[in-house]
């Protein structure tokens, strides 16, 4: 393995702005790993060598004039494949947008060329971002790079396996109920959900658009600093952005915070909640906080019960509501048909999978009428009852403590039979999307058969400074971000 492809995005950054590699070096070296992985990884979708390689070209001879668009000028990254451009084809992992090329791009896109950086290739996601697996994609599987016969976490598995597998030191994810956290659990790397409303959604192709956010996925916390400093910042063309400015992410881990107070909710680590070597690595986790001077309280979530069931009933309403778009008339798949209805019919039953299709049925029974208000309406008023819980837990801590994930990465195909199983992964993770609020997940140490695990740190809403800062201070003290699978 290349030495280049072992460093983060901050230390490559290092050695460009010193003259020590190229860009054009480094590109190489990301794209020669995943050459040589991507017949049994599965990360990607589309790698696009020699427009990178010829894009961090590019970047070297600016640099060489001293145009340097931004520290990262030159370095790559990747791209799950649900952010639209121009340049990249964008099918969101399914057959009925086979083909697409939005005439637009995504702003956070945008913000990543304006910054310099080199797209290497798009990522492999559960369709529409529906799936906790990876395995929901007309692009076949992706697998776990610690373990190749499981599955990386979804929907972002992808990007999350691309960085642990060392094919690219960052990539974007998004995340509704937990897409981009629980992967990068799963795949022992770290994953921030910022809040609702700081990264722009303008060019995401929505699944549920009152959820959905785009983050970062790094190996280290001072590279998903990095990253979000780049994608972050008000948008006009998103009606739901902040129009709040933009704190120098890098800047605050260092600054610790003082006399920290760190949330465990009694609800969260129920003893038939998760594995019990999910919550011995959390506590351990927590015990290094308490090392460094924070102090542990007990916090009550008391709705968190009801998050799963609230989250499948907003989510599915919302993607009902936002798939419809796809008909086969204006773009992507269209079947063949003797009538205007069969096509539409062929189109959708062909064009979507069956878990699409499954979330598609639920989302529209429950918008129905007569059962509008016993589901949807009922689950919005779930919605504001958890988010009152994290309102009054953050009057008596800073931060809250939970695991990621119930559980390590399971066997491919297990759960694809079950939804309800599946659904059960995100048990951790769909709260804090129904809150709006930022988290944070942080390798914490591996099960016993050496599968990675993560710790769910979670703030108020925009405090990503604080939430930045303790995941760096956690790992200036442990080496568990440091790990790399062997492949």
């Amino acid at each position: 393995m290349s030495t280049l492809v072992s460093r983060s995005l901050c230390e490559l950054a290092q050695l460009v702005n010193a003259g020590k590699a190229s860009c054009r070096e480094v590109t190489e070296a990301f794209l020669d790993r995943s050459d040589q992985l991507e017949g049994r990884l599965g990360a990607f979708v589309s790698l696009r060598r020699e427009e990178a390689l010829r894009e961090a070209e590019d970047a070297d001879r600016l640099r060489a004039r001293g145009e340097v668009r931004s520290r990262w000028h030159g370095l790559p990254l990747a791209v799950k494949e649900i952010l639209v451009s121009p340049n990249l084809e964008t099918t969101c992992g399914s057959r009925i947008l086979r083909g697409f090329r939005a005439p637009y791009e995504a702003t956070v896109l945008g913000r990543v060329r304006e910054a310099g950086m080199v797209v290497i290739g798009t990522t492999n996601m559960d369709e529409f971002a529906m799936g906790s697996s990876c395995e929901n994609s007309a692009h076949g599987v992706t697998a776990n790079p610690w373990d190749l016969s499981r599955v990386p976490g979804g929907s972002s598995g992808g990007s999350a396996a691309a960085v642990a597998a060392r094919e690219v030191p960052v990539a974007l994810g998004t995340d509704t109920g937990g897409s981009i956290r629980q992967p990068a659990a799963l795949c022992g790397v770290v994953g921030l959900k910022p809040t609702y409303g700081r990264v722009s959604r303008y060019g995401l192709v929505a699944f549920a658009s009152s959820l959905d956010q785009v983050g970062p996925i790094a190996r280290t916390v001072e590279d998903a600093a990095s990253l979000l400093g780049v994608i972050a910042g008000h948008d006009p063309r998103d009606s739901t952005s902040m129009d709040v400015g933009v704190p120098d992410y890098a800047a605050a881990l260092d600054d610790p915070p003082t006399g920290l107070r760190v949330g465990i909710p009694r609800e969260f680590v129920a003893e038939d909640g998760a594995d019990p070597e999910v919550l011995e690595r959390m506590h351990d986790a927590v015990r290094v906080l308490e090392a460094k001077g924070a102090k542990t309280v007990e916090v009550s979530l008391p709705h968190t019960p009801y998050g799963v069931a609230a989250y499948y009933l907003i989510c599915t309403a919302e993607a009902s509501s936002n798939l419809s778009r796809y008909d086969g008339v204006k773009y992507g798949f269209r079947s063949e048909a003797a009538t205007l209805d069969e096509m539409y019919k062929r189109s959708r039953s062909e064009g979507f999978g069956a878990e699409v299709k499954r979330r598609i049925l639920l989302g529209t029974f429950v918008l129905s009428a007569g059962y509008y208000d016993a589901y949807y309406r009922k689950a919005q008023q779930v919605r504001t009852l958890i988010r009152q819980d994290f309102q009054r837990a953050f009057e008596n801590c800073d931060v809250i403590a939970t695991p990621t994930s119930p559980g390590p990465a399971w066997p491919l195909g297990e759960r694809v039979n079950d939804p309800l199983k599946m659904y059960l992964s995100d048990v951790f993770t769909v709260t804090v999307n129904l809150a709006g609020l930022p988290a944070l997940s942080v390798p914490c140490g591996f099960t016993s058969a050496g599968l990675p695990l993560g710790l769910q740190l979670i703030a108020p809403p925009l405090e990503e400074p604080r939430l930045l800062a303790v995941g760096h201070t956690y790992q200036r003290e442990t080496d568990w971000h440091q790990a790399a699978p062997e492949l």
